[in-house]
């Protein structure tokens, strides 16, 4: 198989643990290096497994999700209890701009096309199983919230379903979380859109959507005013509330929402 990457790197199985791998690719969209951490279920001739790509949040990079959320062991563990399907789980870093990229485009480099793009083509190339045919799926808290409902609404034909947890739902909050002003953001090339925004312009064209937030969240009542939007549109659309704040403890536990979502509306 030719590369779609100038250069490219896995890690070696000899020196890896709990199923965790680790890809690092040159990409013209980051103008440099991205990293990848990627669980890889056991089990043998597994053909077009379903790829979820998986967004940390502000501050974070490729290595939150597992070392800071044990997801990879959750995944497991739901997977020997059949709640669901083996699937690989790419866990990429959003870029690493500034405190968070937004995983949009601004500043030259196109973190949008990172994640759409460059992260399942070299999930492909390095990991037996994952195909062109294999369903995708994406899921982030936080930034990575927006990240995947932004791009799962924007790309909605290479998704089958799309999940949330407590996730902005505006690029303007942001300046909730990082130092960077929004406005040299916008300066550079970021777009300053809203969920809704996008929502309206798919013009009905949706993967199916879930998203939740913690009732202790500073996130709140933005994801509640997006689910009233949704709700009164008519447009379908898991909605959740639980009790949580802003956390690891929250999305360690609720990750398995996004899971059993995934493997009830994605793989029928």
């Amino acid at each position: 198989m030719t590369s779609k990457f100038r250069t490219t790197q896995i890690s070696n199985p000899e020196f890896e643990s709990d199923h965790l791998r680790f890809i690092t690719i040159k990409t013209a969209n980051l103008k440099g290096r991205g990293d990848i951490c990627v669980f890889v279920p056991p089990g043998k001739d597994l053909k077009d497994i379903p790829l979820v790509i998986l967004l940390h949040g502000v501050y974070g990079s490729s290595w939150a999700w597992p070392l800071n959320g044990g997801v990879h062991r959750t995944a497991q563990k739901m997977m020997l209890a059949n709640e669901m399907a083996p699937m690989v789980i790419a866990m990429p870093s959003d870029g690493l701009w500034g405190d968070g990229s937004g995983y949009t485009a601004h500043h030259g480099l196109d973190f949008e096309r990172w994640i759409v793009d460059d992260v399942p083509n070299a999930v492909m190339e390095h990991i037996e199983g994952v195909t062109e045919k294999s369903p995708r799926f994406i899921a982030g808290l936080s930034m990575g919230g927006y990240g995947a409902l932004r791009l799962g609404i924007k790309y909605g034909a290479r998704f089958r379903a799309v999940s949330a947890h407590s996730a902005m739902t505006h690029f303007d909050q942001m300046k909730l979380f990082v130092e960077e002003p929004i406005a040299e953001l916008m300066a550079h090339g970021a777009i300053n859109e809203g969920i809704w925004d996008l929502v309206q312009r798919a013009q009905g064209n949706l993967p199916p959507l879930r998203f939740d937030c913690g009732k202790q969240d500073q996130l709140l009542d933005y994801n509640r005013k997006l689910h009233a939007q949704l709700k009164t549109a008519g447009i379908p659309h898991v909605y959740e509330e639980f009790e949580g704040g802003h956390e690891w403890a929250y999305w360690q536990e609720h990750v398995k929402d996004s899971f059993r979502f995934f493997n009830a509306v994605g793989l029928k």
